[in-house]
């Protein structure tokens, strides 16, 4: 049998060491090229006018649309800057729910009807294009034979230059709706929910500070993902297909020595660091940190927080880097969420927080004790909203990549909880404890939070099986998966939290009415606050089996799979709250949840056919070919008269195989009638149910069978690439 495990195997012995030649890098400081394929301040100063620009970061800042002269002149500015970098071609840059991003590109060359030749790029075609949107996930808000769909441009998101081989493709990142105007993308309901929580929190901060007029959420991203050689990955059909690894015994050495945590960084895998972290600090990403995460060949990069939009578009354009990067060395990136079964996943975790135009962090205690009361108003709002809406949070994690995770002991639950440290947990007990809320009750409190030592020193420890965790100057949002896009959970954080802050201004709007002097009248709102949402404070092991009985006395979710995850989006306050923000549509909110349902199922469709596929025609195969060479070895021992004793163990292993193969062939006809019966059904809701309990479980019988034949099986005739070699093979 030519194994074509023992071919990529020869392939990395066999090579030259190329992988370890670095690209050339502009400047060997970072200051030096940082943003140099961007068309951000810098460059708009350069080819536009003062004016033209200074009308240009009026609008981004107000949200208001530019004038179409303004328009025409930032499109003759960007296309001589593109021309200048060696752009032949533009694309509208947008995110559709597939959960990447997608393009199409188009030339700058015209020719006119008199025959000359001209570069051309008007404002028209900067502010609006019209891809074929007929095959992108909808959700049903158009049919198939209705292609037509919009991009849009997002001004507050700067254009971009791509370097593909050797050509250059100015991006210009838009949003994505239908012909109706129906959100069809990720970006427009993360705007639309930016806009909302603005509204709210502004009126908040300017009861404290009346030059307060813009709130912006921030977002740090930390990218988790696994490196494998290119040859071992083409070698297995699973990775190919799926992202992970659908059977594979779990080697002898995994993470146990905790050996491969923040070690020192392969040579190989450091050339693909160094020339991935160049090509983001030419597009303007500011990532700063780089490290081996705990699982072999896992690691993780992170930037600087940004403004949460730029810090999606950032990071949705890291992910597309990376695949092209990784295959300069021969590697490959995985940002599936579990590719490796019996060692950790990968996640993105989402750091958020607020900030004003005036410069304060809004969930940062700052240095000046008289305005700490402005700090505990968003803290507390922050958690109650959570408290309120911790479904729908857990539904824009869910996906059928993070189901591996959550709950699986490796990486935040299922079960929504705030972990917020010793210290603050004691002002807010003391809160609820019974402090009342008059002007010596204030000011105790304030005295308190003045002898908070500045959060931003990070005076308590991480929680890193709480899902939702304070730490220091925000909250770190850990359940969100490594593949996913970062805007559906910030759209939904930015959401509630508005809704949040809109209630609380107008229960205080009501006690103030009523003569209750304003710190007052704070207090005794974030008091009850505090008291309705401590169900949802935990300090201790989200890991725990106690933790999960505790929860559930406690009234709180634990939905551990996508189909019973996703419900939350269809309940009655779900929609009364993206409906009332205007960041959804009841429309666009059932859209989306039918997307995100056919998600999933097309997901455990693929993973299902792939599985059967291998199984029938790779394990079985190598399996019966050992037990043929088994037996016939018996049958030699037979014929030479030995006893049956003298070949009890090659017997007890034919048998043993037999009963794997039996059991193997059983579970793929039962997981093939429960995928055609899950099919046959038309609720996008019942199929995904039935894929997740029906089709799921038959997958993990299979793959318990094949990895016990992994172990029987001969070495050389086992035609799967092993863990130990994807792991630790470089």
């Amino acid at each position: 049998m030519s194994l074509s495990r023992f071919q990529a195997l020869d392939t990395i012995l066999n090579r030259s060491g190329f992988e370890l030649e670095y690209v050339d890098v502009p400047d060997t400081r970072i200051s030096n090229f940082f943003g140099c394929n961007v068309f951000n301040d810098k460059a708009m100063k350069e080819y536009m006018t003062e004016e033209a620009f200074g009308n240009v970061k009026l609008a981004i800042q107000s949200g208001a649309k530019l004038s179409r002269e303004d328009a025409d002149l930032v499109a003759e500015a960007m296309k001589r800057w593109a021309l200048d970098q060696g752009a032949t071609h533009y694309t509208h840059w947008f995110q559709p729910l597939t959960g990447r991003t997608a393009e199409k590109h188009d030339s700058f060359f015209q020719l006119t009807p008199d025959g000359k030749v001209m570069e051309e790029f008007t404002g028209d075609t900067l502010v609006q294009q019209e891809p074929d949107g007929s095959s992108f996930p909808g959700g049903g808000l158009r049919s198939t034979f209705e292609a037509r769909g919009y991009t849009a441009w997002d001004p507050s998101s700067p254009a971009f230059i791509l370097e593909l081989v050797e050509g250059k493709t100015l991006c210009i990142p838009t949003i994505f709706v239908t012909y109706g105007g129906d959100s069809l993308d990720y970006k427009l309901p993360l705007l639309k929910s930016q806009n909302y929580i603005e509204q709210a929190a502004v009126p908040v901060c300017q009861l404290f500070d009346e030059n307060v007029t813009r709130v912006i959420t921030t977002l740090g991203w930390e990218q988790e993902y696994f490196l494998v050689d290119e040859a071992l990955f083409n070698a297995r059909p699973d990775l190919l297909l799926t992202g992970r690894t659908l059977l594979g015994k779990h080697s002898p050495k995994g993470q146990q020595l905790d050996d491969h945590y923040f070690g020192s960084i392969p040579e190989r895998v450091f050339a693909f660091m160094r020339d991935l972290e160049t090509e983001c600090h030419k597009l303007g990403i500011p990532v700063r940190t780089r490290h081996n995460e705990v699982g072999p060949g896992q690691y993780e990069l992170a930037p600087m927080y940004e403004e949460t939009n730029l810090a999606v578009d950032h990071n949705q354009l890291l992910m597309d880097v990376m695949d092209r990067v990784a295959k300069r060395h021969k590697l490959r990136v995985l940002l599936h969420e579990k590719p490796f079964a019996g060692v950790n996943g990968s996640g993105k975790h989402n750091n958020w927080s607020m900030a004003t135009n005036t410069g304060r962090n809004l969930l940062s205690p700052g240095k000046q004790p008289g305005k700490n009361l402005l700090f505990l108003t968003f803290f507390v709002n922050t958690i109650q909203a959570v408290y309120r809406y911790a479904d729908i949070l857990r539904a824009s994690v869910a996906s059928a990549a993070n189901d591996h995770r959550l709950g699986a002991n490796e990486a935040p639950p299922a079960i929504i909880s705030v972990f917020v440290g010793d210290t603050l947990a004691k002002v807010l007990d003391r809160l609820e404890a019974g402090i009342d809320a008059d002007e010596a009750g204030v000011k105790e409190v304030l005295d308190l939070l003045s002898k908070i030592p500045n959060l931003e020193l990070d005076n308590t420890d991480r929680n890193r099986t709480s899902p939702f965790a304070f730490t220091g100057n925000k909250f770190e949002i850990r359940m969100v998966g490594s593949s996913m896009n970062c805007a559906a959970p910030m759209t939904v954080m930015n959401t509630i939290v508005g809704r949040q802050l809109h209630d609380f201004k107008a229960e205080l709007n009501g006690l103030m009415s009523q003569g209750l002097e304003r710190d007052s009248a704070i207090l005794t709102i974030l008091k009850r606050y505090i008291r309705e949402s401590r169900p949802i404070r935990f300090e201790g092991d989200g890991y725990s089996e106690e933790w999960k009985a505790e929860a559930a006395r406690r009234g709180l979710s634990n939905l551990p799979n996508t189909p019973d995850a996703l419900g939350a989006y269809l309940r009655k306050d779900a929609v009364e709250l993206f409906t009332s923000s205007g960041v959804f549509t009841e429309r666009e909110l059932h859209a989306h949840y039918d997307v995100m349902c056919e998600n999933y199922i097309l997901k455990l469709q693929i993973e299902s056919r792939t599985m059967g596929e291998m199984v029938i025609n790779h394990i079985l195969p190598a399996a019966v070919n050992y037990q043929t060479t088994l037996t016939q070895n018996i049958l030699q021992l037979k014929e030479v008269g030995l006893p049956e004793s003298a070949y009890a163990a090659q017997l007890d292993i034919v048998k043993r195989i037999s009963e794997n193969i039996n059991k193997i062939k059983e579970n793929v006809e039962a997981m093939t009638e429960g995928r055609k019966k899950a099919n046959g059904l038309e609720d996008a809701t019942a199929k995904a149910k039935a894929y997740c309990y029906e089709v799921k479980p038959l997958m993990e019988s299979i793959r318990t069978f094949a990895d016990r034949l992994e172990y029987l099986v001969d070495d050389r005739e086992w035609p799967m690439v092993k863990y130990r070699e994807l792991m630790f093979v470089r």
